[in-house]
């Protein structure tokens, strides 16, 4: 089984969604967070089957909730995501504006650290929430002291703050270590920040992935997850909002409208990952290693000035490309030159004269984009 090898540049084109719909024919893309696999079979079995059914109605009971504390237990050896204290939400962005509701008022502050996925800005925004920036440190990883001065200013006229982590980093593609998760919770217990993690590319980490709640400390922080990008289900809308036991009580307030928001396919969708989607998953952690492998040899070959740290948590790649002479927005050029659409690294913010690259693909499209892209320069 190999999910990134099965579909041709053919297969890819005659699909509808974003990111094969947005730029040109001739355009190769690998921007957005969608990749280039068929659904996982038992995913498209019980999808097909409720829809010849005619089981398009609206989610009930916890199955999803269910599905994934199993999940979590036999790959992360956590316990911890106890179907009680978890709650169905729409998706993890709109898990993560609610979660923030909960522990903050209007116009509080709520730390991220940057480069971060651009939604987290327009969401905060849009939710009345003022946004104090943390650089990230050497290799995309967390910088501890960024973070205590960041929680220092953010506290200073007396407010409520919340913390934004995204676990695994989403752009860089770090998964954060046990040792800097609890030095995370240390300074949240020391300056009473609440914390709300983004945990949706963790089920991309092949081993040794660490949920923010598996550790000490964190009991009164929450968790979004979802089976959305390891099994390529964002346009089955569904996500999981896990609460720590101590945040159990702010979880209860949760308005019933917010459960509202997701689709029943999407949680059917979500649910038969978590249970049933194991064997298909790792197959492709199989085939993202082998991409990860050819895209270092690529980039040497094609782009030798860029640099990547080789971040092992997601699809995503972020590439470091200011010694291309390409000026602040390399995306620009690698578009309208090499006809390859990657993410521009200024939304992200501390991004200049970075890109995202999604390498979820396949080999053979990958391999053309580089060689594209290496005539640009």
């Amino acid at each position: 089984m190999h999910p990134l090898r099965e579909l041709t540049l053919e297969d890819l084109r005659r699909r509808t969604s974003v990111k094969w719909r947005e730029y040109d024919p001739d355009v190769l893309p690998l921007w957005v967070a969608e990749m280039d696999v068929r659904l996982a079979e038992p995913i498209s079995r019980a999808v097909t089957q409720a829809v010849v059914d005619g089981d398009t109605g609206y989610p009930h009971g916890s199955g999803y909730a269910e599905a994934f504390a199993a999940f979590a237990a036999e790959r992360w050896s956590w316990d911890g995501a106890d179907p009680d204290r978890t709650a169905l939400v729409a998706d993890v962005m709109t898990g993560i504006v609610e979660a923030i509701g909960l522990v903050s008022s209007p116009g509080d502050p709520v730390v991220v650290n940057t480069p971060v996925y651009p939604p987290f800005f327009g969401f905060l925004e849009h939710a009345d929430r003022e946004i104090v920036e943390a650089t990230l440190g050497d290799g995309g990883r967390l910088d501890l002291d960024s973070l205590e001065a960041a929680f220092i200013h953010a506290r200073a006229e007396g407010r409520q703050v919340t913390y934004l982590l995204c676990n695994p980093q989403n752009p860089t593609a770090v998964a954060h270590t046990a040792a800097e998760l609890a030095g995370v919770a240390a300074l949240a217990e020391t300056y009473g920040v609440r914390v709300v993690v983004d945990e949706i590319h963790a089920p991309l980490v092949a081993e040794g992935f660490v949920p923010y709640l598996s550790v000490p400390g964190t009991s009164n922080a929450f968790s979004l997850v979802s089976a959305t990008k390891a099994w390529n289900l964002a346009g089955m809308k569904a996500a999981l909002l896990v609460a720590g036991e101590g945040a159990t009580a702010d979880l209860e307030r949760l308005s019933w409208v917010v459960a509202d928001g997701p689709s029943h396919i999407g949680d059917l969708a979500h649910t038969t990952a978590f249970r049933e989607g194991g064997a298909w998953l790792d197959a492709l952690h199989a085939d993202l290693a082998a991409n990860r492998v050819l895209l270092a040899e690529l980039l040497a070959t094609h782009l030798p000035g860029a640099r990547w740290a080789e971040g092992p948590a997601t699809f995503l790649a972020w590439i470091d490309c200011r010694e291309l002479g390409l000026g602040d927005d390399p995306a620009v050029a690698f578009l309208e030159q090499g006809r390859v659409a990657v993410n521009s690294g200024l939304p992200f913010r501390n991004g200049v004269g970075h890109v995202r690259l999604n390498f979820g693909t396949t080999p053979e499209i990958l391999t053309e984009a580089l060689e594209r892209m290496g005539k640009v320069i």
